[in-house]
């Protein structure tokens, strides 16, 4: 079931997609990005403690749509059900499917042990600041993709700054520096959000084989 209704469309998704992330994360090796995006993913990762736990929601005038699509798609190809999100919208119209029919009250039922991830490309609306410091004080974990909302700075646990139009950063390399805007962004972190578990599988894998290899460490 995609969680884009119907109409809407992605030019970027799927394999070719990831295969332009990964060139883009090689453009910006240098510039901190890549860490920080990581970083931030690890953050959403360790945050939500069961299925269902990872509220998104954008304003008014912007619905994160497309993130919203792509960690549907990490939860299920890594088979970390805790990514899937559940898009929470300001005005979700009668005839919407269930899973596309979730207001803002959603936002007044949240517990501890849930996320409530921001993405703000504008200035937050103060229906939603004052939800986000509700859920706060119940315990949930906040987190924003932001253009450097003060209010947001306040609330959030972990939070990336994108300028709302975007900026130029240095690739390190000798070609055209590459665009950070919230699209690239949100992008970016789906896919360290996806390979987080399969990482950390690899490390697990390589220390059994070294432990096989080497055998036990001995005893002083």
């Amino acid at each position: 079931m995609s969680i884009l209704p119907a109409g809407t469309h992605t030019r970027q998704h799927g394999r070719v997609d990831k295969e332009q992330v990964h060139l883009l994360r090689d453009l910006l090796s240098t510039s901190g990005w890549v860490e920080r995006t990581r970083d931030f993913a690890g953050s959403l990762r360790r945050s939500t403690a069961r299925p269902g736990g990872l509220l998104l929601v954008g304003t008014p005038e912007e619905e994160p749509w497309h993130l919203a699509a792509h960690l549907d798609d990490e939860a299920r190809f890594s088979g970390v059900l805790e990514l899937k999100p559940t898009l929470v919208r300001y005005a979700p119209p009668p005839e919407a499917p269930p899973h596309l029919a979730i207001g803002l009250d959603r936002l007044q039922a949240v517990s501890r042990g849930e996320t409530l991830f921001v993405v703000a490309p504008g200035a937050a609306p103060e229906q939603l600041l004052e939800r986000v410091a509700d859920a706060k004080r119940i315990g949930a974990t906040i987190l924003s993709i932001d253009d450097g909302d003060e209010d947001l700075a306040s609330l959030a646990h972990d939070r990336l700054i994108v300028p709302r139009y975007g900026l130029e950063v240095p690739s390190g390399l000798d070609v055209t520096p590459a665009s950070i805007d919230f699209e690239t962004v949100q992008h970016l972190v789906s896919v360290a959000a996806g390979e987080g578990d399969q990482r950390a599988k690899l490390r697990d894998r390589l220390s059994k084989l070294f432990d096989r290899v080497s055998g036990p460490a001995p005893h002083r």
